[in-house]
């Protein structure tokens, strides 16, 4: 059973990902040894997980793609287990039949990197049919945004600060072997503690703080909470394909993103130059959800629904069929 404890510690987690569990007490209510046992009994079941992900800094300058992949009847699965062991394919879900067969968000340094993704990897798996690369040119608002609505005003109010994406990043900085070594082992599990971190790498504890604050610092790399359908009671995902004016794309942020149920929301290259990702507490909210879209922003078309069938992959991370995490591929695209 999940209980409102565990939701408001997930929750909570999102907003603070690395706090010790004393920090999270007061505002929760109980002591720092039961969020720690909660957080222990969640993470075991696969219900919630929390690591390190490409910060706001990685979508401004480096390159996010959605790829839509066709594919042979039959095919589907054993090639969606082939790309997620893909780096540079972080999700990997099965669709609904339709427009797509597999969605995949990509993240790579660079074009050329996507160029070889495409050409040389997706290529040579047999049973691949068409692919439809989309590159975002704006992400308004992506996973690590995303709230499960647990905490009560006070409780936010204790917990609060600003949120990352509020400050002025610092400069980019130029990533060494000791950078990345941390950044792996933070993408499989993003509590480490310091000394526990300092002890993998090689080096001390205090220099992995000054690391750590470097890198999110810059907004490169943030740390997200993740969760399972139980958890979060939306079991649907549906993405939505649109066309908006060129004129009306920067009222995206404005009209949508603010939407408790959108999980992500992109300006893409093609025809359709909208992607917006849903979570909703059954099939029937689709129709919903799109009437609410369109009422929002009325130069809106809505041109495709992408129903999710299974998320084999999230972020590096191996989800079973209801969703649960059984495993890890830390992303590596810095």
């Amino acid at each position: 059973m999940v209980s409102e404890l565990d939701l408001a510690l997930v929750h909570a987690l999102q907003l603070r990902p690395r706090a010790a569990w004393s920090e999270l007490a007061p505002a929760l209510g109980v002591t720092a040894g039961t969020l720690a046992r909660r957080w222990e009994r969640l993470t075991a079941r696969g219900l919630a997980w929390v690591y390190a992900a490409p910060g706001p800094a990685f979508s401004r300058s480096q390159v996010t793609a959605f790829v839509l992949v066709r594919c042979r009847l039959g095919a589907r699965e054993d090639l969606a287990a082939a790309i997620a062991a893909f780096d540079e394919a972080v999700t990997v879900e099965t669709t609904a039949p339709g427009s797509a067969d597999l969605l995949l968000d990509v993240l790579t340094p660079d074009l050329a990197s996507l160029t070889r993704f495409l050409t040389e990897r997706l290529s040579a798996l047999d049973g691949i049919t068409a692919v439809e690369c989309l590159v975002a040119t704006a992400l308004y608002t992506e996973g690590s945004r995303w709230r499960l609505r647990s905490l009560d005003a006070t409780q936010l109010t204790a917990l609060g600060g600003p949120a990352a994406g509020e400050r002025q990043p610092a400069p980019r900085p130029d990533l060494d072997a000791l950078d990345r070594v941390l950044l792996a082992e933070l993408a499989a599990d993003g509590r480490l503690e310091l000394a526990e971190l300092a002890q993998r790498a090689g080096t001390s504890a205090a220099t992995v703080r000054r690391r750590l604050n470097r890198l999110t610092g810059s907004h490169l790399m943030t740390f997200r909470c993740d969760m399972a359908p139980p958890l979060t009671g939306l079991p649907v995902a549906v993405t939505f394909r649109g066309r908006l004016p060129a004129r009306d794309v920067n009222a995206l942020h404005r009209a949508l993103a603010a939407l408790p149920e959108c999980r992500l929301l992109a300006a893409v290259t093609g025809t359709d130059n909208v992607l917006a990702t849903f979570w909703l507490r059954d099939i029937a909210e689709i129709q919903r959800r799109e009437t609410s879209l369109c009422t929002r922003l009325p130069t809106l078309t809505v041109t495709d629904r992408i129903i999710g069938l299974h998320t084999v992959k999230r972020m590096g991370h191996l989800l079973d069929r209801d969703g649960r995490r059984t495993g890890t591929r830390p992303v590596r695209p810095w």
